[in-house]
């Protein structure tokens, strides 16, 4: 998954950076919100994390200007402010969850969960595309019979074309979506992800479209 982290404190951003990368979420970080806008406009964002006292355009402003713009991305709002009128203008403008510093790296790995669920319309941990099934809070995932765990980046590959069972995903799509800026990426990352998830289970869990890329099919 592919994150943009707006935030200008650079000890919290760098904590997230590493936090997050060993779950293999790709982050975008940004610093003002001027530079939070053009990101947004710019790349397709599974979440966005965003601090309210941004330079340039307040965090408030950046999140009306997103909503206003017609943008369904899931925005959780990471600040210091605790104070009852800002959690309810935040949430009245358009943020999916308010999450106060300090906080645990664990809790706002579930809430970053709990806010996709609900935008993928989930009730659950689990998204079921045909015959696959993955858990979201283990990174697990059933193929007919066969349950295993994936590493970071295989889950997140597979969850990209699980969001979206029988839709081609080109590879250009799908490193754009589980790779941030200045990542290196071999020219194979995306054949080697796919061989090792089939491997696991069956070549058909994974179909190849030649020319066009990969997807999972619809049940």
């Amino acid at each position: 998954m592919r994150l943009l982290l707006v935030e200008d404190d650079r000890m919290i951003a760098e904590a997230l950076l590493k936090g997050l990368g060993r779950h293999a979420i790709s982050v975008d970080w940004v610093t003002d919100g001027k530079a939070a806008l053009e990101a947004v406009d710019l790349a397709e964002y599974g979440v966005v994390l965003l601090d309210l006292g941004l330079p340039r355009i307040d965090g408030m402003q950046v999140l009306e200007s997103i909503r206003k713009a017609g943008k369904g991305v899931p925005i959780l709002i990471l600040t210091a402010r605790d104070d009852l009128p800002s959690r309810v203008k935040g949430l009245d403008l358009g943020a999916d969850d308010y999450v106060l510093k300090p906080f645990e790296l664990d809790e706002l790995l579930a809430r970053i969960r709990a806010v996709m669920r609900r935008k993928a319309g989930h009730a659950q941990s689990l998204i079921q595309a045909g015959e696959v099934t993955l858990d979201l809070a283990t990174h697990s995932v059933t193929f007919r019979e066969a349950t295993e765990t994936l590493s970071a980046r295989e889950f997140a590959l597979l969850r990209t074309l699980a969001e979206r069972p029988g839709l081609i995903l080109s590879r250009s799509q799908l490193e754009e979506r589980i790779y941030g800026w200045g990542e290196e990426i071999e020219s194979n990352a995306i054949d080697v992800l796919i061989h090792y998830i089939r491997k696991r289970f069956h070549k058909d869990v994974i179909r190849n479209v030649r020319g066009a890329g990969w997807m999972i099919p619809k049940a």
